[in-house]
């Protein structure tokens, strides 16, 4: 039981939308069911049936984010029925209803993104206002209570919008600068890891061919001593604004160690691996030029396995690639596809 609860602790540290879907969903639940069963008891039950509604879609919307790790669709839809239900509680209870509006404004800039919130938000002031004008006195008392609460509607709207947008953005910076490395921009080893995991699992599921390309600059050591680190960066950053310039778009390119680098290359099968490989080690070749000419690079590949873990297929590909250095450096080697029982025979 303990185990099950650190696992939940981690997977909301680790989740910043799922943590906020859940905050918010408790809030909800804990703060309208209260007000759902006193209006039904009342008799009010076309308030108390929306107020049950967002209690129900909260749980349901928690639920599903819980159980698929996708909070956009949960987030979008309790957005539109808070707001759909806000209003109509709104309508039928007055001034008294409007004070929900402003927790909504919130709501909405927590469970979308900003964009969209102020949409949504905009939509509900404009409802409310327009029902207020065809229908005078039944949600504003009069016109100067109406204005006055469009004008603080919109203020807070706006307010929340900038620090939503804030938000985001330093949120997107910091995801940004936790898996890229900070001389190369190529992603680092923590997001290198992800990937192959998430790779693995397509695979399993979809049946999706990778392969990876483990390269390493040929006596790279040699250009720091002789030249100094400030030269040996500017080769590291050639090097990746060349692969990444030939390479596809769906590709995705690692700094595996020092002057080792890590290519995964979706979609791909052993043949299309030496393909790739031999294109890329001729750019490398022709293109990057260290303060002492050319430099060359050393590549080992493999191709994921059915079943196998992802720390394997790694080491396949990097024993090939000390097997490259030791055959003289400036070669491939890709490792071989398993034999099967039958071939085994012959």
């Amino acid at each position: 039981m303990a185990k099950q609860a650190l696992r939940l602790l981690k997977r909301l540290r680790n989740d910043f939308q799922l943590s906020i879907i859940t905050l918010m969903g408790l809030f909800g639940v804990l703060g309208i069911s209260p007000y759902a069963i006193y209006r039904l008891s009342q008799g009010n039950y076309l308030v108390g049936s929306a107020d049950t509604i967002i209690v129900s879609s909260t749980v349901l919307a928690v639920l599903y984010a819980w159980r698929t790790g996708d909070t956009v669709k949960p987030g979008i839809g309790l957005a539109m029925v808070f707001s759909l239900c806000a209003t109509l509680i709104a309508i039928n209870l007055g001034v008294n209803g409007l004070f929900w509006i402003y927790p909504l404004i919130l709501f909405n800039f927590f469970m979308v993104s900003p964009g969209k919130a102020l949409l949504i938000t905009t939509l509900v002031l404009t409802v409310l206002v327009s029902y207020s004008l065809a229908v005078p006195g039944t949600v504003f008392e009069s016109h100067y209570q109406m204005v006055s609460f469009l004008v603080t509607g919109l203020m807070a709207s706006a307010l929340t919008f900038i620090f939503a947008y804030r938000t985001s953005s330093q949120r997107d910076q910091l995801q940004a600068l936790a898996i890229r490395d900070p001389l190369t921009g190529a992603r680092n080893r923590r997001a290198m890891n992800a990937e192959l995991k998430i790779a693995v699992a397509s695979h399993r599921r979809h049946g999706i061919s990778h392969g990876v390309l483990v390269m390493d600059l040929d006596h790279f050591k040699r250009i720091n001593d002789s030249y100094g680190h400030q030269a040996g960066d500017k080769v590291l950053v050639d090097f990746v604004e060349l692969i990444m310039c030939s390479t596809r778009v769906e590709d995705r390119l690692f700094r595996f160690g020092g002057e080792e680098f890590l290519l995964l290359l979706p979609n791909t099968d052993r043949p299309g691996l030496i393909a790739a490989a031999a294109h890329l080690q001729r750019q490398v070749a022709q293109g990057l030029q260290g303060p002492g000419g050319a430099v060359t690079m050393s590549v080992g590949g493999a191709i994921l396995r059915p079943g196998e873990h992802w720390e394997s297929w790694l080491q396949r590909a990097d024993s090939r690639l000390y097997q490259a250095k030791s055959a003289g450096r400036n070669c491939t080697i890709i490792d071989p596809e398993p034999q099967t029982p039958e071939a085994a025979s012959l």
